[in-house]
């Protein structure tokens, strides 16, 4: 199993030979570059990085400073090196590359240094998309965890409230895990049984049926599945 980082751009259409209209979400992935391979009895993976560059704290050929921000330190400026790059990358995700200890997948022979693009992927084939939610801040239960809210009629006050949360004799507590108000979104999410309905080489395009996790401009990494 293989992946690459990649942003999401948004939703469009496609139509297939058949006529039919299927909903696609864009993914703009440029060319990853292969920074550790790690490969024990325990666990294979390889750690890429993209999606542009960090800014770097030291003056370059002419002097100039980059401008005030998330610097990058000189460890991660000193592991980009070892790989053969001249900058850190601004996203660094590891793949897992036996997908939890199946020893039955192939694995990919892959170097330090290596570049990797959309052209891993085909038409037709499964993959599954890794990215952050939409965060919506402090919400209910009703909206949270899908409650259905009390009567809005009949002298009722208690419309989107949870009710009892436990009783007060046994076991005089609330029990951990109830679903209460509190953060909703902002997690990490995957999305999986993807199909891969388009791949454009030239732009560095991914177009998979289907709604992916996270905003427009939001990180994604797109993995192979199965």
């Amino acid at each position: 199993m293989i992946g690459i980082i990649g942003k999401k751009l948004g939703m469009t259409q496609l139509f297939n030979e058949a006529g039919q209209q299927i909903p696609c979400t864009v993914i703009e992935a440029e060319p990853n570059s292969v920074l550790a391979v790690t490969s024990t009895s325990r666990i294979k993976q390889v750690q890429l990085g993209g999606l542009g560059v960090q800014k770097n704290a030291r003056a370059n050929a002419k002097g100039e400073h980059t401008p005030r921000g998330r610097r990058v330190n000189n460890a991660e400026l000193g592991h980009a090196k070892k790989a053969g790059l001249d900058a850190a990358p601004r996203v660094v995700r590891s793949v897992r590359l036996d997908e939890k200890g199946n020893s039955t997948v192939e694995i990919p022979s892959l170097t330090v240094g290596e570049l990797i693009n959309v052209g891993v992927f085909s038409v037709g084939e499964t993959v599954k998309v890794t990215g952050t939610t939409k965060g919506r801040g402090f919400q209910g239960v009703v909206k949270r965890w899908n409650f259905g809210g009390g009567p809005n009629t009949h002298g009722n006050t208690k419309h989107r409230r949870p009710g009892s949360i436990g009783p007060g004799t046994d076991p005089s507590r609330v029990i951990k895990g109830k679903k209460m108000p509190g953060h909703f979104g902002a997690e990490r999410h995957t999305q999986i049984g993807l199909r891969v309905e388009k791949i454009d080489l030239e732009r560095n395009l991914i177009y998979v049926r289907g709604p992916v996790p996270g905003p427009k401009s939001g990180i994604v990494v797109v993995r192979k599945q199965g």
